[in-house]
């Protein structure tokens, strides 16, 4: 697998355990909604109340804050309170690390002439 200039041979890692494997695929599951996807993509931008990131995704407000909810269910943000506003933030480096470099390399894939994202979902 190839990706920012590191190339790890499969063979020489090894399998996974069973338990990563799930947690790995519950965390893509959990990341499969466009919404989400987004939401996380803005929060590795910095932190931002439910408001400002209803007004950023394009959501309503409490679809905003069951994503929200999720998310933070699973660990992957989290929120502290600043007066009467919640703000959230990212919990997971790792996870947005991984959203960052997947984005950003289909983000780029699109924007070269000729190019476009792979039509995974589609």
């Amino acid at each position: 697998m190839s990706g920012g200039g590191v190339t790890v041979a499969m063979e020489e890692v090894g399998d996974p355990p069973a338990d990563v494997l799930a947690e790995a695929a519950a965390a893509f599951g959990l990341l499969s909604s466009p919404p989400r996807l987004h939401i996380v993509w803005a929060l590795a931008q910095g932190e931002c109340d439910v408001t400002g990131l209803a007004e950023r995704v394009g959501g309503a407000l409490p679809a905003v804050s069951q994503h929200l909810a999720k998310l933070k269910l699973a660990g992957l943000v989290r929120s502290r309170r600043e007066g009467r506003r919640v703000v959230y933030l990212i919990d997971d480096q790792d996870i947005v690390a991984t959203v960052q470099v997947l984005v950003g390399r289909l983000a780029e894939r699109a924007g070269r002439p000729g190019g476009r994202a792979r039509g995974l979902g589609a």
